[in-house]
């Protein structure tokens, strides 16, 4: 589908764009694009293509949970300013 100027100018307008005259050339090619690129998608058989909830519901891929780092607490409360049972003081900022 070919979008003509006057189309270009009605959809600038519907967003609240500001397009120069020498922008509009552009935005013509990209919307007529983009429409190609949705009308090839609507030619697709989908017929046996069961519907997802989500497309990444198909398959999960997990990864083996396992400690890959050594634990540094002791060293990374060692420089702070203040700790408390193992837990890091900071001042109070709601009162």
């Amino acid at each position: 589908m070919r979008f003509t100027e006057e189309d270009v100018r009605r959809v600038a307008r519907l967003s609240r764009l500001a397009l120069e005259p020498k922008e509009i050339e552009g935005f013509q090619q990209d919307l007529s694009q983009i429409l190609d690129l949705a009308q090839k998608l609507q030619a697709i058989d989908t017929t046996n293509v069961e519907p997802l909830a989500h497309p990444g519901s198909s398959s999960v891929f997990l990864r083996a949970d396992l400690v890959t780092e050594t634990d540094q607490r002791e060293a990374f409360q060692a420089v702070a300013p203040e700790v408390d049972r193992g837990l890091y003081l900071v001042p109070r900022v709601v009162e």
